[in-house]
């Protein structure tokens, strides 16, 4: 009878291994981030849609372990610190183990052994490492490819530059800023047959494991779902298909549409949809954060020219301390910085959304040099005025209401249509902290279809169109007031 049992439950044990084994989940959704331009690990198809092995290994896992999951794609760096700041649950981005990254996060079992690999032009007489003396070579931050160059630099006396994307990295090595490339063996061969004219003169080197990884001391739960469906995926075979699917020879990953994006007609046709929601994301980012940065700036320029010494001085730290800043490393400190240390104080996640924080941050910055242009158009009228208003009987608010502020405004509106176009201007840099808005869309294109000339143009014309009529319409107005 014994026997018969044992039988039994050597036949359930690879039924159960094949997809019954699963993990109990804690929260009903859980975020997990990647990146948005790590072809063939993740990137944005011809759909607008992100695919990839990591996009297709994840879902698959989520699917076979029966948790819900909202993956978003901020861009490498900004993925690591959105789950270092709560922002996040986990990061799946190809990302490579190593000890300093163990001091921070917890990995899962490997899903892909990685290479790193030199790429340089086809024209190139670099054909060994030693070549490298004295010549740049480009790297993507923070990944394992730039640590193989550092450790290996003293040895082949090369010079390393570091990008924040690889599209910038590969645009570099074509215009000639560098003279070679570092990266992954998959993304660089990615890039040779999307027409990158490329060649890879020397073999890979491992480089070590790529995992899945979640903040030390969270969510163990998510680590441990995501290596059973791993083990599964393993088991029944999926996961092969999906390597199979993007790194196979012959496997076309970049698009399914017949749109030829070689051409600036085929990227607008193809990419309008991506192009009109991030144009209103800029949009909306430029109308509120300048609207609440009039608010606060006319709030701090009054400040700065009160009879009442303590405003003055208020006024003066807050435009000191925010021009004193620049804007990207502000919107970091607000969509990063604040949540680590309210967690390290309560102890509790407290994520800022990234539209909010970039709103912030934008408002802010403005808001300074609002001050200073009110300030500078209310000191602009003659001083006599306010002294007879004052000699008068008039209050000191009713003089700046009545005479002060009318003549004032006059000169102060042609700065305030400058500025809202610098604000304009300004939200670009927010795409930093990961937000989609037209710059940053922009670049995820770039990163699918490497037409960076085009697209950028494209770009341009974007912002040139959008800034000037503004500008015109803002001129209209300030006639009207005058």
């Amino acid at each position: 009878m014994k026997k018969k049992i044992i039988a039994f439950l050597l036949i359930l044990f690879p039924i159960f291994s094949l997809g019954v084994v699963k993990a109990d989940t804690v929260k009903s959704k859980y975020v997990i981030a990647s990146d948005s331009s790590f072809a063939p690990f993740v990137f944005q198809n011809s759909s607008n849609e992100y695919t990839g092995i990591d996009m297709d290994l994840i879902k698959a896992i989520a699917k076979d372990q029966g948790f819900e999951i909202e993956i978003t794609n901020p861009g490498f760096d900004a993925a690591i610190s959105a789950v270092q700041a709560g922002q996040a649950d986990g990061i799946i981005a190809g990302m490579s183990v190593t000890d300093a990254r163990k001091a921070t996060f917890d990995f899962s079992d490997s899903y892909y052994t990685a290479n790193t690999i030199l790429g340089v032009k086809e024209s190139s007489t670099i054909a060994s490492y030693e070549d490298l003396k004295d010549k740049t070579v480009g790297v993507k931050n923070g990944t394992a490819s730039q640590t193989f160059l550092t450790e290996n630099q003293s040895k082949y006396g090369y010079k390393i530059k570091t990008f924040a994307d690889g599209s910038s990295m590969y645009d570099s090595l074509n215009t000639g800023a560098i003279d070679a490339v570092m990266d992954d063996e998959p993304v660089l061969k990615y890039s040779i047959s999307q027409g990158q004219k490329l060649k890879t003169p020397i073999a890979g080197t491992p480089i070590g494991e790529t995992a899945f990884a979640v903040k030390k001391g969270t969510n163990p739960e998510l680590i441990q779902m995501f290596n059973n469906g791993l083990a599964n995926l393993k088991a029944n075979g999926e996961f092969q298909k999906i390597l199979d699917k993007y790194l196979a020879s012959g496997a076309t990953t970049a698009s399914t549409s017949t749109v030829d994006e070689t051409t600036i007609w085929g990227l607008l046709q193809n990419n309008y949809k991506q192009f009109l929601s991030g144009l209103g994301i800029t949009l909306a980012l430029a109308l509120i954060s300048f609207a609440i940065a009039i608010v606060i700036g006319i709030i701090f320029g009054m400040f700065s020219v009160s009879p009442y010494k303590s405003l003055r001085l208020i006024s003066e730290i807050f435009v000191d301390v925010i021009r004193g800043i620049p804007l990207m490393i502000l919107a970091a400190f607000i969509f990063w910085g604040i949540p680590n240390f309210i967690e390290s104080i309560t102890g509790q996640q407290s994520p800022i959304n990234d539209f909010v924080a970039g709103t912030i941050a934008l408002s802010l910055n403005a808001a300074a040099y609002i001050a200073e242009i009110v300030r500078g158009g209310i000191q602009a009228v003659p001083v006599g005025q306010m002294e007879a208003s004052r000699s008068l009987g008039i209050s000191y608010g009713k003089t700046m209401r009545k005479i002060i502020l009318p003549q004032a405004t006059k000169l102060m509106l042609p700065n305030f249509v400058n500025q809202f176009v610098i604000a304009l201007k300004d939200t670009t840099i927010v795409s930093a902290i990961g937000l989609v808005e037209l710059f940053q869309t922009g670049k995820i294109i770039i990163a699918r279809n490497y037409q960076s000339f085009k697209m950028y143009a494209i770009l341009a014309i974007f912002y040139l169109v959008i800034i000037t009529l503004l500008t015109r319409l803002a001129k209209c107005l300030e006639k009207r007031i005058r």
